[in-house]
């Protein structure tokens, strides 16, 4: 294995452009409980008006949609830096990128849409009870205030940023008291391996609320003693909490 020095230059050296984590390939281990993509895409099949919240750089929503495209989709986008990335990839396909505001309402009209899906991103039961004609579908899937947990421990840092946030159980409540039947809620903690030291830099500065404040420096360390761990033990699992959510406006 390459230097503690050599394999974090290059993580921060890393382009993260949109949500695309394709420098982690073959440096993790591990997978969901379940395939989002393949969920998302067989929703779709039934779906003319669809939206997509915090597309990220759009990565996810162009798969889902390589085998069908309904009439009307819309993407909206919370974090700036990502908006034009989106956009870039996203509307050649005849494809809407909204900008969104978190606390404010969502970027769209009322009933406007049939079908709603949500990767790591949110909003709330009022908010998806507006934008969803009735009987519309929404699908998600979170992550736990429970996640990756190990990271903040083994680095002693604070604690995620979506420490505090709704649970489980509460996020099912709030969709029932907002008008809606539930028809699937998972939720599951996946084990995940880090293979370098590399990998985690890079995932952490990407991440950034799940040590508030990490860099290499601050944590220099702690990193150093967590590399030396990886080359005896092969690897550093976190347990990645996962919530999966289908539900139908009644």
């Amino acid at each position: 294995m390459r230097s503690y020095d050599d394999l974090v230059s290059e993580a921060l050296a890393a382009d993260f452009r949109g949500w695309d984590f394709g420098f982690l390939a073959g440096r993790i281990e591990g997978g969901e409980a379940w395939n989002y993509d393949d969920l998302a895409s067989a929703e779709i099949t039934d779906s003319t008006r669809l939206l997509d919240i915090g597309t990220g750089g759009g990565e996810t929503l162009e798969g889902i949609l390589a085998g069908r495209r309904p009439a009307h989709v819309v993407a909206t986008e919370g974090w700036a830096p990502n908006v034009p990335v989106a956009r870039e990839r996203l509307e050649p396909f005849g494809i809407e990128v909204r900008q969104s505001v978190e606390g404010e309402p969502l970027p769209a009209a009322d009933g406007e849409f049939d079908l709603v899906l949500a990767r790591h991103a949110g909003a709330s039961a009022a908010e998806l009870s507006r934008v969803l004609q009735p009987g519309g579908v929404f699908l998600t899937q979170g992550v736990g205030r429970d996640n990756d947990l190990e990271f903040n421990e083994v680095l002693d840092g604070p604690p995620p940023t979506h420490a505090n946030d709704p649970s489980f159980a509460d996020s099912v409540a709030g969709l029932k008291q907002a008008g809606f039947a539930i028809d699937r809620a998972e939720e599951t903690f996946n084990e995940t391996g880090y293979l370098d030291i590399g990998a985690i830099v890079f995932h952490l500065m990407a991440v950034s609320w799940q040590v508030p404040g990490f860099d290499v420096t601050t944590y220099d360390q702690a990193l150093r003693t967590l590399d030396a761990r990886i080359r005896v033990e092969g690897r550093f699992v976190v347990r990645n909490h996962r919530t999966l959510i289908r539900a139908r406006r009644v």
